[in-house]
């Protein structure tokens, strides 16, 4: 590499080379024999050339717009160019001489006081180049942080609206059950004391538990939905009896049915094989999945779970419903984190309910997915894998 401050004192301008090559072992060879060929092209007019393994700075990769090696860039004087393909040295014989031309204007545009196109001296273009690309990339890197910033506090202000609002009715029906069982149970100085039967209080504690099974859920699923999709899900498998798990989360949802006369069918074949799975996890899955076909299914209308031994390693569980059913082009995005049809702006809940079904059920190392046509209901599908001694 030529010494620029002894070309300027000796009255002539450098011209200034960068080429990129790749990790081929014929790579360094290539560019020893072309600074040979750049000495021979003249012996009087100074040059300096740069050698980059495009591996190592790809951001002057992005910066000069390359797209295969080896390539060189002039960078000054004058506008930047670049010469590639197989043939650099043929066009060198071509360009060469307005390189000069060009180094020799730059040298009287230096004595007349004017300032020089292309790379400043007293600066290595490479170091100039590479510090343009990593300011770049950093002012980049903050404009993605502060977008994602942006995202997480909007979720955080949508999550406080929504919480205040959706606790309140599960809230208020626990309180209410409890209040009851108070005043049934009081102390006769205290007030009058209410008769309950003994069905009547059984009846208000499993409405009180189940409430308070509904808060609880749904702030576990916020926690967990607020961790972000990249955190990986604690999952703690063990052999579960799915036959059974389903019949626990169909009686537990039979309140909520009934209140609308709709209709639970549960269809379990007798000889269904255990499962390994996060009973917690996967029981979550269930109620939200449960929780939407009620919330969809119009009064009178028809809730199915089913389970399916389809292979020796999979067990297919389906939820189905007879609601307005979800277009086709959504089919995939209601799994995505906040994802929101317009029909569901002005409903309760999140948008997290099917983000956290799918990270659940893939922790499992299963699929979800749902078919669906608009007007016909929907039936959301998901598997998990047989429990095997």
């Amino acid at each position: 590499m030529v010494d620029q401050t002894q070309s300027l004192d000796s009255g002539q301008v450098p011209i200034k080379l960068i080429l990129f090559i790749d990790q081929r072992p014929s790579s360094g060879e290539y560019a020893q024999q072309l600074r040979h060929y750049l000495k021979q092209l003249s012996q009087e007019q100074p040059f300096s050339l740069d050698v980059i393994d495009v591996g190592e700075q790809p951001y002057l990769v992005e910066h000069f717009k390359l797209v295969a090696t080896p390539a060189l860039v002039k960078i000054s004087p004058a506008l930047q160019q670049v010469l590639k393909g197989s043939n650099i040295n043929s066009q060198l014989d071509y360009w060469w001489p307005q390189w000069q031309q060009e180094a020799a204007q730059a040298w009287a545009a230096l004595q007349a006081g004017k300032p020089l196109q292309g790379s400043p001296f007293g600066q290595s273009p490479i170091a100039h180049s590479v510090e343009v690309m990593k300011l770049s990339d950093e002012i980049f890197r903050l404009k993605q942080e502060k977008e994602e910033l942006k995202a997480q506090l909007e979720f955080k202000d949508r999550i406080v609206a929504m919480l205040a609002h959706d606790l309140r009715n599960p809230l208020t029906a626990a309180s209410i059950a409890v209040e009851t069982l108070e005043l049934g149970y009081a102390p006769k100085q205290t007030q009058e004391k209410m008769v309950l039967s003994a069905k009547l209080t059984a009846k208000l504690l499993t409405h009180a538990k189940t409430q308070i099974r509904a808060i609880d859920r749904m702030i576990t699923d916020i926690l967990q939905t607020a961790k972000g999709a990249t955190v990986d899900l604690l999952v703690q498998p063990q052999e579960i009896n799915l036959g059974t798990m389903l019949g626990e989360v169909a009686e537990a949802m039979k309140n909520k049915v009934q209140a609308k006369a709709q209709h639970l069918d549960l269809e379990i074949p007798q000889d269904l094989p255990r499962v390994y799975i996060d009973g917690e996890q996967v029981r979550r899955v269930l109620f939200n999945l449960l929780d939407n076909a009620v919330k969809y299914t119009p009064a009178q209308g028809r809730i199915s779970i089913a389970a399916l031994h389809r292979t020796t390693q999979k067990i297919q569980v389906m939820i189905g419903d007879t609601g307005p059913g979800i277009p086709t082009e959504n089919c995939e995005r209601i799994f995505e984190e906040s994802f929101r049809l317009q029909r569901d702006q002005n409903q309760e809940g999140y948008g997290l309910g099917l983000a956290l079904c799918r990270r659940i059920i893939r922790a499992h190392y299963g699929q979800i997915w749902v078919e669906s046509n608009p007007g016909e209901g929907s039936q959301f599908i998901f598997t998990l894998p047989v429990y095997r001694a």
